[in-house]
């Protein structure tokens, strides 16, 4: 065999295997009276990964309350003023006392499981900087085809594109059309108006609002589901491996106004070092390639 041939071909082998070989990842236990939660941490985001896996060494998730629940949307916790609370106590302001900064990857989507962390608003917020505690799990739901088509417009660039071209006198007649459509209650035909006046406002205002998303991720959110109008508004640094279905019991659960489950819902997060590769075997999550 040509040298050449056989060092690509070890060099192919290596960007699949070596990236796990004698390599050892923190598995992550989240405990509930509904099962457990296993997950992940992603290296790409390695503030996160290194903050979150100190607060489990330290106990500091142990006995907290997933304290904001929403069908079809997540579950949060983290607040260590949750602890022992009463019922009615106002929650989610909590923290260890410091925020993360933001490691907004493009390579990772708020599919269901996703780790992710809480943070303050935009207007509070403009770094999005992450909560130090506070985290959240994806459940979402499974998009069709029309809403995949949906994700590949900027919602808020076509918004404010619209915004200036209504300013203009001769697109009266264009706003009150969308006003009409938007007050007779028929949201899909009012998002379906607006995605297809995309082109045109991207004539008129010069705002590239289309913007192409990947295969991946396409086929993430229309079988596995998620939130993706979360993706590149919120740091994702983990995913659960390993109890979906318990994402699913908890958001059911009966919540007050505040969302808060009725019954609480406490937590013990602990760490396990084991290998990539056993991870791999028993969970069936696969690494990313890595080349040498």
């Amino acid at each position: 065999m040509n040298k050449y041939i056989f060092i690509s071909f070890l060099s192919i082998l290596c960007v699949t295997n070596c990236g796990l070989k004698g390599k050892k990842d923190s598995l992550i236990t989240i405990k509930t009276k509904y099962g457990e939660m296993k997950a992940i941490l992603f290296d790409d985001t390695p503030k996160h990964k290194e903050n979150f896996i100190k607060l489990a060494q330290e106990h500091f998730f142990d006995s907290l309350l997933f304290h904001r629940v929403i069908d079809g949307f997540m579950i949060q916790g983290g607040d260590p003023t949750s602890k022992n609370a009463p019922p009615n106590t106002h929650l989610g302001t909590g923290g260890p006392g410091y925020t993360i900064d933001a490691e907004i990857r493009p390579n990772h989507f708020h599919q269901k499981g996703a780790l992710s962390a809480a943070r303050l608003g935009d207007q509070q917020n403009p770094e999005k900087k992450s909560s130090g505690s506070q985290f959240y799990v994806v459940q979402g739901s499974v998009l069709n085809k029309e809403q995949i088509d949906n994700l590949q417009y900027n919602q808020n660039l076509l918004m404010t594109g619209l915004r200036t071209m209504f300013e203009k006198p001769e697109n009266k007649d264009l706003l009150d059309s969308l006003n009409q459509l938007y007050l007779s209650n028929d949201m899909d035909a009012y998002q379906n108006r607006i995605i297809g006046l995309a082109p045109r406002v991207e004539r008129e205002t010069g705002l590239q609002v289309f913007k192409p998303i990947s295969e991946e991720r396409k086929k993430l959110y229309s079988t596995v589901g998620g939130s993706p109008h979360l993706d590149n508004e919120y740091t994702v640094f983990g995913q659960i491996i390993s109890g979906l279905d318990v994402i699913d019991k908890i958001a059911k659960v009966a919540k007050d106004d505040s969302d808060r489950p009725i019954e609480d819902i406490t937590m013990t997060v602990t760490v396990e070092e084991i290998s990539r590769k056993k991870i791999t075997k028993e969970y069936g999550y696969v690494y990313p390639a890595v080349e040498k």
